[in-house]
């Protein structure tokens, strides 16, 4: 079972390279390591280009989803698995991914809980994400994949690649992924394992995070009939 990472990057100057030391670290490596460039203009490529073993392409139209799509499309793996560029990786989680996905054979897709690594005052709080999960469940029945860290079949992306939606304007691109996603199969919350994510959007910009983000959650979920 081959394992493809992709990581859209747009100026990730600052976090990018503790993501990929984490990836460099695993006790198992994945297989291949893509980063796409979605028209930075720091030094995030600079960075990118120390480490040989990656990957690099160019989206130059501007939006996360976008810069996914093409690094999924690009990707030569049975696993796809989608990672934000500040999201730091357990050590054992590529290994956990590839053993769970070769014992459940009915599950399409896998997620786990997060921790924010760098706020003190919720350092170690898995609140949000237990609340995100709980919240999706009671309302659509499935669990949902979260952007930090998640990983799909391949055979499930060729499926729904030209009917997720890319305007990040009108929809999260994680949540809409685990709607298209979920009549394929059985979408798995890995409890055993935690991934480390920042907490930089709640810290800067936190109006985004708790108006407009449940804002748009909502009006997505109205549009696609949940």
């Amino acid at each position: 079972m081959k394992i493809s990472v992709v990581i859209p990057v747009y100026n990730e100057e600052k976090c990018i390279k503790k993501c990929l030391d984490s990836l460099m670290s695993q006790k198992e490596k994945p297989e291949e390591i893509i980063v796409v460039d979605n028209n930075c203009i720091d030094k995030t490529i600079s960075l990118v280009k120390e480490y040989r073993e990656i990957k690099i392409i160019k989206e130059k139209r501007q939006g996360i989803a976008y810069a996914r799509n093409a690094g999924f499309n690009f990707a030569d793996g049975d696993i796809l698995v989608k990672c934000d560029a500040d999201t730091i990786l357990p050590t054992g989680w590529i290994k956990k991914v590839k053993e769970t996905f070769t014992k459940k054979k009915k599950i399409i897709a896998y997620v786990n809980h997060f921790v924010i690594y760098d706020m003190p005052m919720v350092n170690r709080i898995t609140f949000f994400s237990y609340l995100y999960q709980w919240f999706f469940k009671i309302i659509s029945g499935y669990y949902i994949l979260l952007g930090p860290a998640l990983a799909i079949r391949k055979t499930v992306w060729q499926k729904i690649k030209n009917q997720v939606c890319v305007d990040d304007k009108l929809v999260h691109e994680d949540i809409d992924l685990s709607i298209h996603t979920s009549p394929y199969g059985k979408i798995f919350l890995d409890r055993s394992i935690n991934i480390n994510i920042s907490g930089r959007r709640i810290k800067y910009n936190p109006f985004s995070f708790f108006v407009e983000y449940p804002f748009i959650v909502l009006k997505m979920l109205k549009n696609h009939r949940l």
